[in-house]
Formats: structure tokens, C-alpha cells, sequence
């Protein structure tokens, strides 16, 4: 059964909790990180880009020394505290559409992922996965929590009901208006029922974050070898983990845009697309799907439904049955010649809060040809593809919650 125990967390002090969690640093545009290390010197960006200090770019293993060094820096200046005792914590996030996540941060163990009791859907890049273990080499520190999901635990449900009671550690709302709440859980008796209902969970799944434990486990095989006294207990084995029942998930699509029709005329195109589905045009008329295997398509200024025949429904196995790979497996591959699902240039994935809407606009500028729609991926799908240790194609899901970085870190 999978571990998740509680670590010897290091967070920020309550005071500058705020300024200090940031998203993601790719997902900043250049000018709205310069605008947050110009006048936030509390950002958790001032430690991954520690080259703002001397404005310069900085990268490989000079980089990841600098980051460190900003991080120790964060530390002596008390910014950053670290818990004598073992914790988890308790994280509450409120979306401004009134969904709501909470789950708890703790730690997953290196060798439940290489015997599988940790289950992933997605490949991974060898060179990103290296990069990344070389990265945390150096560092020695995770701030990014993996998201791990689980079927609903009543044990679990209970003792969150008996945490929110009290007040909050942290309580700040970001500039995208989510409310964030973070409780840490230091009673004894309830960190020993936390790790006790895990225990008797048969799998855990990756919901997103497959790189980073990746990277993690790989730093944990070759450290391990290193020492010639590991025992398993070390903290290089454990990864930082936010888990999440999995019907508090929310997966949402990514709607798929390609630039040309390969040469074909719209017509052409049509026919044989014909060969794999029903089309009706619908004009102007707005269309989403509500069926699996079903398709909008945006073409020339009208709207399309697409249905998958019947008689091309035979599938061998649960990826064969995904939207994704059927919409890649008739459409991208065959009759578009796109083979490289994630590096071809023709093909952009834009997620389901850019709409079809979106897609429309962007055909209608010519910046693309044709665009396609589907439903969202279910979460029995995404474990049923892991359970027969398949991999889903890119751009499969887009997942909430989306988690911030330097609320907790994990050093090893």
C-alpha cells in the first residue's frame, strides 16, 4: 500500500505568505514577471530567477547554484521557517466560480512509484526528466507538489471537517481572485489517521505533475546507489505531494487548431473525413459536443458536428476509446499528416477556457484552418489508461487545481 507521511515542512512566515506564492514561472508572461521582481522582493520568483539580481540570464548548473543560494538566503533572513516536527498541512483553495479543493500536503515515497502503487498516464521527456534531476541535485529543496488523487475516503472527508474548524495558518486571495487557506496539522493522533486511511488505498494516481516526480524518483534510484547505508528513510526518498479526492478534480479539454489542411481543398478535405464520421453542417450555430465521440469542428465560417461511426468504434483497449486519440488517429494522423502529436508546429492545443469561441476567432483571422472540440476527459478514464500502463497522448487534460509555488517546501 502507498506511504504519505508527514515532513518537516518549510514554509514561509505568516506575514509574507502573500507575497511570497507564485505560479508557476513559465506561466508569467516577460513583462508580468519583471513587474513582480521589481516591486515584490518576497516573490518565490526571486529564487528561481536569480539572475534578476544582476539582470542577466541565467542557466544550467550556474543557475541552479544561484537558486539555492537564494533560497538560503530567503532562510537566513527569516522569511522562511522550518516546523520541528513532523506536519502535514491542509490546503484549501476557493476558485472565484465557487469550486473548491482541499487536500492534504505531505509526502509520497520514491519506491511506491517504481512498483507502481503510484500510477501514471502520461509519458515523459528523458531530457526534461534529467534536466530536472540535476536541478534538485543542487537545490536539495521541492516547492512544487506533485498532485496525487484517490478515491473518496470518509476517514479523510472527517478529519478535514475536524481541521477547518480552526483558524487558518495562511489565508490570502491571488490577483486571479482564489482563495487559498492552509492549515498545519501537528496533532499526533490525527497525523497517524491520515497516513493510516492512505495505507489502505491500493493506488494512488498522478494527476498532473508526472515530470516532477519522474525527476524526483530518478534523484532518489541514483542517491540510493551513493549510499551505502540507505535504508529507504532518507528524506531524498520522499517526494512533495498534494493529494485531492478524486471527485473534487476538475479536467477540462483542450481544444485542437491546425494551421493548413495539408494540402487539401475544403471539399477534399470533407470527403474524407466522411470515410470516418457523420457530418452535419450546422452553420452558424454553436456546437459542443455531449457525447463521447462526438466533435465540433470549425471550418470555412461554419460549424460542424462530427460523429464517429459505428463501425469504426472497435477498440482494444482504453486509449484506443479516448476522444484525443480517436480525434489522432482519424483526423491529425491520416488525413492531416500530422504524426508528432507534441512538437509538430501545425497543431496548437489551446484549453477549455479558450473555447470554441476562441477557436472561431482564430480561424476566422486565418491564423489557422480548421479547429476541433470534445468533451472532457473522465477520471476513470485517465485511471483506467494507467491501470493498463498505456499513455495518453498530449494535451489530453487540463486539470484544477493549479498550485502555487513556495507555500511549503520539502529539503532533502
Amino acid at each position: 500500500m502507498p506511504k504519505f507521511c508527514a515532513f518537516k515542512a518549510t514554509r514561509p512566515t505568516r506575514t509574507k505568505i502573500s507575497l511570497m506564492a507564485s505560479r508557476p514561472y513559465e506561466s508569467y508572461t516577460k513583462k508580468e514577471r519583471e513587474a513582480r521582481l521589481e516591486h515584490n522582493p518576497f516573490s518565490f520568483l526571486h529564487i528561481v530567477n536569480p539572475g534578476y539580481k544582476y539582470k542577466k540570464e541565467i542557466s544550467g548548473k550556474q543557475r541552479f547554484s544561484l537558486v539555492k543560494n537564494r533560497f538560503l538566503e530567503f532562510k537566513e533572513d527569516e522569511i522562511f521557517k522550518t516546523e520541528e516536527q513532523a506536519v502535514f498541512l491542509l490546503h484549501q483553495i476557493h476558485y472565484r466560480n465557487g469550486d473548491i479543493f482541499s487536500g492534504f500536503v505531505g509526502c509520497c515515497h520514491a519506491e511506491d512509484y517504481n512498483q507502481n502503487k503510484i500510477k501514471r498516464h502520461e509519458e515523459t521527456l528523458s531530457k526534461r526528466v534529467s534536466l530536472f534531476t540535476n536541478y534538485l541535485k543542487t537545490v536539495r529543496f521541492n516547492t512544487d507538489p506533485v498532485l496525487l488523487t484517490y478515491p473518496k475516503q470518509n476517514a479523510l472527508d472527517e478529519i478535514t471537517a475536524e481541521v477547518i474548524q480552526n483558524r487558518a495558518e495562511y489565508e490570502f486571495t491571488t490577483t486571479s481572485r482564489e482563495t487559498h487557506y492552509v492549515w498545519i496539522i501537528k496533532d499526533l493522533a490525527q497525523i497517524e489517521a491520515i497516513e493510516t486511511a492512505i495505507a489502505k488505498i491500493s493506488h494512488l494516481y498522478i494527476a498532473d505533475g508526472h515530470h516532477r516526480i519522474s525527476s524526483s524518483v530518478m534523484l532518489s534510484n541514483e542517491m540510493a546507489l551513493e549510499n551505502d547505508k540507505h535504508t529507504g528513510n532518507e528524506a531524498y526518498n520522499f517526494i512533495l505531494s498534494y493529494l485531492i479526492p478524486e471527485n473534487q478534480l476538475k479536467i477540462r479539454e483542450f481544444n485542437r487548431l491546425v494551421k493548413d489542411l495539408n494540402g487539401l481543398s475544403k471539399e477534399e478535405f470533407l470527403i474524407r473525413l466522411d470515410e470516418f464520421f457523420r457530418i452535419e453542417n450546422r452553420k452558424q450555430d454553436y456546437y459542443k459536443p455531449t457525447y463521447k465521440h462526438h466533435f465540433s469542428m470549425y471550418l470555412d465560417g461554419e460549424f460542424y458536428s462530427l460523429y464517429l461511426r459505428k463501425n469504426h468504434q472497435i477498440f482494444q483497449n482504453a486509449l484506443d476509446e479516448l476522444d484525443a486519440q480517436i480525434l489522432n488517429n482519424f483526423i491529425l494522423k491520416p488525413i492531416l499528416g500530422i504524426a508528432d502529436f507534441k512538437n509538430n508546429k501545425r497543431v496548437t492545443y489551446a484549453p477549455a477556457q479558450k473555447d470554441m469561441a476562441y477557436v472561431k476567432g482564430k480561424v476566422d483571422a486565418k491564423k489557422y484552418a480548421v479547429g476541433f472540440g470534445m468533451l472532457p476527459v473522465q477520471i476513470q478514464e485517465v485511471k483506467q489508461i494507467a491501470d493498463e500502463g498505456l499513455s495518453m497522448p498530449p494535451k489530453s487534460t487540463y486539470i484544477d487545481p493549479k498550485l502555487r509555488s513556495g507555500i511549503c517546501i520539502h529539503e532533502f
